[in-house]
């Protein structure tokens, strides 16, 4: 199943790619656009979460440099059944975490210094469980691939614009100067519209997964209290220039930009935390 939907998703990015080399260079513009897309997506499927971390700078730590965050991380995984991801940690003051990698033979998990200031051993526990649910589910591909695709996008569409301010493409493009107008409005719809792709109930799953395998829904609970109140008083510039990225994250990292409520990606922490102290008194809205 998350094969398929992570198909229609490139798909989806695709069908963008391609609208907007129509618009700007008609049926030679959008072949060129359809061969930027599917080296994109080839590129994005080996290579996309070495780039997502590379974007924000997380530094793989060994058991030795980190021992309890590594020993947590580890005991995590024998419990979910999966291979021990590789542990990385961000040099960022916001308190955040998230999980990347093509599948669980290549999964990483990643955390900020944030994070690990300010919650206890149990907590995070609760949020390395969220998110090796996600490794799991195998949700992770289709966050990353997503990441890097709608980034890609974002650059093209950039590009052409930049491209016909100066004067060029205007003679192959369909729709005359609207094309460039509505390159511009593209790129922030084609944004948001991958962010709404990916499925909040994806968010509350791993929220699912995540407390049975910690062993207490409360741990989790109180990580996501104390994650989305630093998290709305902290920026994350990396997120904030790169909003395609922040569904990845276990909180909305964005908040410093006006149009960022326009790129949420994750269902009202309030909502997770009342479902995660349902699940804690044995009345499960899962079922």
């Amino acid at each position: 199943m998350n094969m398929t939907k992570t198909a229609i998703l490139l798909a989806g990015l695709t069908a963008l790619f391609l609208a907007v080399g129509y618009l700007v260079g008609g049926t030679g513009g959008m072949f060129l656009a359809l061969a930027f897309a599917c080296a994109t997506n080839l590129y994005a499927y080996w290579n996309a979460d070495q780039l997502v971390l590379r974007l924000y700078r997380a530094r793989e730590v060994s058991e030795r440099e980190s021992p309890g965050f590594h020993g947590i991380v580890k005991q995590l995984a024998r419990r979910a059944g999966i291979p021990m991801p590789r542990v990385y940690i961000i040099d960022n003051p916001q308190p955040n975490a998230f999980a990347t990698g093509r599948n669980p033979q290549n999964a990483a998990v990643a955390a900020t210094t944030g994070l690990l200031k300010i919650l206890n051993s149990n907590e995070v526990a609760g949020v390395m469980a969220h998110e090796l649910a996600h490794v799991r589910n195998r949700d992770t591909l289709t966050m990353t691939i997503t990441a890097t695709v709608a980034g890609a996008l974002g650059m093209l569409a950039n590009w052409v614009m930049f491209a016909m301010a100066f004067g060029g493409g205007n003679r192959n493009n369909p729709l005359g100067p609207f094309g460039a107008l509505l390159v511009a409005l593209l790129a922030p719809v084609a944004a948001m519209l991958v962010q709404m792709a990916i499925s909040r109930t994806r968010e509350y799953e791993a929220d699912r997964i995540g407390a049975e395998i910690c062993g207490d829904p409360m741990w989790l609970a109180s990580a996501l209290q104390k994650l989305d109140q630093g998290a709305r008083g902290i920026d994350n510039a990396a997120a904030e220039e790169n909003p395609a990225t922040a569904h990845m994250f276990i909180v909305n990292p964005l908040h410093a930009r006006s149009m960022d409520s326009l790129f949420s990606t994750h269902p009202s922490t309030a909502n997770r935390v009342a479902k995660l102290k349902e699940m804690a008194g044995i009345v499960s809205p899962w079922g």
